[in-house]
């Protein structure tokens, strides 16, 4: 069986790519295999750790890393997925090497405002939002086709 390594890559490791990568890792942890990282990580936000408890998945004892301790180490990824919002898009770092590269753009739940509810409710719209996403990605990577492509998506 042939295993594709995924990164999920946002800013500070905290709360997209956190949950993408669980969500992957949850879904289809046989032929993909996902890890997370950041280019200043943070802390793992603590209304994404109740929101993805919601649905049965406990991150609480997740870690954040850097993506680039990932490059010095010399990891290699099938694809990184960057899943920063449209506005930080600009900020939000590219692996390098030759890789499939992805853009999912989701709001940023550390910048939610609003009474506790207000956020977790928030919250939970972007964990819907990329759990969609990770379903789509898991169908299409599951065909050998879409790793033989050479497009390279952005």
């Amino acid at each position: 069986m042939i295993q594709h390594k995924i990164l999920f890559v946002c800013i500070h490791n905290s709360a997209r790519s956190q949950m993408a990568e669980a969500f992957l890792n949850h879904y289809d942890g046989d032929c993909l295999i996902a890890e997370s990282a950041g280019l200043e990580p943070g802390k793992l936000n603590p209304n994404v750790v109740k929101v993805m408890q919601e649905v049965g998945i406990d991150i609480s004892h997740k870690g954040t890393q850097e993506v680039f301790d990932l490059f010095k180490q010399g990891r290699l990824f099938q694809a990184v997925i960057t899943v920063c919002d449209e506005a930080s898009a600009e900020g939000c770092p590219i692996f390098p090497g030759v890789v499939r590269r992805m853009g999912w753009s989701f709001p940023d739940p550390s910048a939610f405002t609003g009474t506790e509810e207000e956020i977790l409710a928030q919250t939970s719209v972007v964990r819907d939002q990329i759990k969609e996403a990770v379903l789509a990605f898991i169908d299409e990577a599951k065909h050998m086709e879409y790793w033989a492509k050479q497009k390279i998506n952005a």
